[in-house]
């Protein structure tokens, strides 16, 4: 029998947490050392399914790639290869489409097998193309998605949807790229700024780090260099509804409050608070938990967007919280269709929730929990369903952790030591 957690909720969970390092900017600077002509250092770096899937990618290309910590991981890839990519490996992770870009700079030419990843709707490839075409690449679509160029040059691109990864990749080839290139439309998530800053310690020229225009002086010679990662904001995120729906005090270490704006709006309308103090935010017991309707009484949304709007991967969480909050509440959720197609298994502990369409569920609170057995359908909603059984009377069964465990390093470990009864039972 597969792995699984087998917890026991009701309890109130307190003490200090830290958020692993991003695994959204991870997974794209680990790509990125494929450019630099020299060891890269990456601290903070979350050991975690995905980040070792995408090492193994590396290492199968010719890099060395040696864990110097339990979180430093160093990387040479000036033995890298051209050659195919594994697909057996590259069907484990959606990242493995982040090899484009350095890939097709470094070599001229990759071929991509279709990547893998989590369930939760069309995830869409095209804009990656698109962004690379511009920059003079061929494209060629089969059972694996062929990209050429015999150089790279530098291009006014515009993105026909401000995607994470296309923003990644189009970043990694236009630094290597002759001339200037103007990337607009991009994407501006923390991680991206990461995979941004990332190359400019390498040595890439890039202005607007942050924004949603990069302009980008490409062609100069990248070398090896440290770097850390920085918190995951998405982390942040699920120990804010840990804290709120257990009734927890919980102080969550070394975040970054300009990355948390938007979510902490959310939750505000949700009733649920937190408190800084430097690089600490706390989540204090006794939430009110009561949602906050708009002016003159109307039912309130929580809805993502691309940054800086409400994160798309908090959603699944926020959705936990807001079914342990008094009132009413849409959650829209615009950017996948099928994410929240995991709350049948809520209803089934005793949510009260009408999933009106595809993107639409409205959550009527506060609604008692009980225990019991349900799978994880994907990374989010997985942790999401662990919330849950934290929250809920009796015991819960969450199969399927593989998914859970490709994002949350050691979640079970950490959650104990905020007093949760949460058990890993292999076979």
């Amino acid at each position: 029998m597969p792995p699984r957690f087998v917890v026991t909720g009701g309890r109130t969970l307190s003490g200090t947490i830290r958020p692993a390092g991003n695994k959204n900017a991870a997974l794209p600077v680990i790509a990125a050392s494929l450019l630099a002509d020299g060891p890269v250092v990456l601290e903070n770096i979350p050991r975690i399914r995905d980040v070792e899937t995408l090492l193994e990618l590396l290492a199968d290309l010719g890099a060395t790639v040696e864990w110097s910590a339990a979180n430093t991981v160093t990387i040479d890839t000036r033995g890298a290869k051209a050659k195919a990519l594994n697909p057996a490996l590259c069907t484990r992770i959606r990242a493995s489409i982040l090899l484009a870009g350095p890939l097709l700079a470094r070599f001229g030419k990759v071929v991509l097998p279709p990547p893998g990843g989590d369930v939760i709707g069309r995830r869409r490839v095209d804009t990656h193309f698109l962004a690379l075409e511009q920059l003079g690449a061929v494209v060629t679509v089969g059972d694996s998605y062929t990209i050429e160029a015999r150089q790279l040059v530098g291009a006014d691109v515009f993105l026909d949807e401000p995607s994470v990864t296309a923003t990644e990749n189009a970043l990694m080839a236009a630094v290597m790229a002759t001339g200037r290139t103007v990337l607009r439309n991009a994407a501006s998530e923390p991680h991206v700024q990461d995979t941004a800053r990332f190359l400019v310690a390498i040595g890439a020229d890039i202005d607007g780090i942050g924004s949603n225009t990069y302009i980008i002086n490409g062609g100069r010679t990248l070398h090896g260099a440290s770097y850390a990662i920085g918190p995951d904001h998405i982390e942040v995120g699920s120990f804010i509804g840990l804290a709120a729906v257990t009734n927890g005090d919980i102080t969550i270490e070394q975040v970054r409050p300009d990355d948390l704006r938007s979510m902490l709006l959310g939750f505000d309308r949700l009733g649920i608070r937190g408190q800084f103090d430097g690089d600490r935010l706390t989540i204090p017991s006794g939430q009110e938990r009561r949602v906050r309707p708009d002016l003159g009484g109307h039912v309130p949304k929580v809805e993502d967007g691309p940054w800086p709007a409400f994160p798309a991967d908090v959603m699944s969480i926020a959705l936990v919280a807001a079914t342990q909050c008094d009132g009413i509440v849409l959650m829209h959720e615009k950017m996948f269709e099928s994410r929240l197609f995991f709350v049948d298994k809520l209803i089934g502990m005793g949510a009260r929730i009408v999933l009106c369409d595809p993107h639409r569920a409205v959550i009527s609170g506060a609604s008692r929990l009980h225990g019991g057995r349900v799978e994880s359908p994907d990374i989010r909603a997985g942790m999401a369903m662990v919330i849950a059984a934290l929250a809920a009377d009796g015991t819960s069964e969450i199969n399927n952790i593989g998914q859970i465990e490709r994002g949350y390093e050691r979640i079970d470990d950490r959650l104990r030591a905020l007093g949760a009864q949460i058990e890993r039972v292999d076979g």
